[in-house]
């Protein structure tokens, strides 16, 4: 008991800051991506990218790690791929509820430009849910695969925006601030919004939503009845979103990997792999890990979910019911 107690304090002390040399105890943003196959064989690749969580171009920092953004871990994987001539085709997993209006709109341009310059054939298959901007940077690919359970749509816009002030005027504190014009402090959480703040955010709304459905209108051929219906930004089952067209097929995971080699023009049992930064036991198309690694085996937990009500303050395409 003795001894195990002195070699827990030893650790404690070599990993605190200041006491010991750069070291990297578990596999994070600073190791390189490395290929994996998953499956088959032969010199032709179909390559599998995962995108999972809230979109954002934000790493995270845990105790003994760090996670690149998903917007640096796609690109990442797509330039790789880009330079890889074996690399046929490239199937994106979406399991999202979408993200920062940004992020979103920089893996849309990626997936494009990615296409245009390789013309390598894009397919993005939905898993639980690829929801607003799951689905806004799914757009560019060449076919919509969806889970026959998953969630999809939420064509529509956010604004996330913390309220402070009855909390305040309870409490018995104020918020002074001094500015230039009477706009400047627009969309602070100190103050009710001025009738002129409200139609200039709902303006800045309708302007990033209207961007949305421009892109459903440019990549989907929609009914204008089905586009009414997305507008509304509700979400829909997969079946729906297949009547509507919104995606064009309804399948699970392992028939879209055979359908992108089809398209591919490669054989059936072509490689299919991936990029991570360690190799992972008994792997297969189904581990949602992507290419991002954790810390496995930390003493101490300190990355807390993170709810919708912790996001900060800006526009979204992202599904989020728990936002209210």
């Amino acid at each position: 008991m003795k001894k195990s107690f002195i070699l827990l304090i030893a650790l404690i002390v070599f990993l605190l800051p200041g006491c010991s040399p750069s070291f990297n105890l578990f596999k994070d943003a600073s190791d390189p991506l490395k290929e994996h196959a998953v499956s088959g064989e032969g010199k032709d690749k179909i390559l599998m990218i995962t995108v999972a969580g809230v979109i954002s171009d934000t790493p995270s920092n845990e105790l003994f790690s760090s996670k690149p953004s998903v917007v640096q871990e796609v690109v990442s994987q797509l330039r790789m791929a880009e330079e890889d001539d074996a690399v046929k085709a490239v199937v994106i997993k979406v399991d999202s509820p979408g993200g920062t209006a940004t992020a979103s709109d920089i893996l849309y341009h990626e997936i494009k430009e990615f296409k245009e310059k390789t013309g390598k054939k894009v397919m993005c298959v939905f898993m639980n849910v690829a929801a607003s901007g799951g689905y806004y940077m799914s757009l560019p690919a060449d076919r919509i695969v969806a889970h026959p359970t998953s969630i999809t749509g939420s064509v529509g816009v956010i604004m996330v925006q913390p309220a402070f002030k009855d909390l305040m005027d309870k409490v018995g504190v104020g918020m002074r601030v001094s500015k230039s014009g009477r706009n400047k402090d627009m969309g602070s959480p100190f103050r009710d919004p001025t009738d002129e703040e409200v139609r200039l955010l709902n303006g800045v709304i309708n302007d990033l939503a209207e961007q949305f459905v421009g892109h459903v209108k440019d990549h989907r051929n929609l009914t204008p009845e089905a586009l009414e219906e997305v507008r509304t930004a509700r979400i829909f089952v997969a079946s729906k979103a297949l009547e509507l067209g919104l995606i064009d097929e309804v399948a699970y995971l392992p028939q879209a990997i055979d359908e992108a080699k089809e398209m591919a023009g490669i054989p059936e049992d072509s490689k299919v792999v991936v990029y991570r930064r360690s190799k992972i036991a008994n792997d297969t198309v189904y581990n949602v890990a992507g290419s991002q690694s954790s810390a496995k085996g930390a003493l101490v937990n300190v990355n807390f979910p993170m709810g919708y009500s912790d996001l900060p303050m800006g526009f979204y395409y992202l599904w989020a019911p728990a936002a209210q």
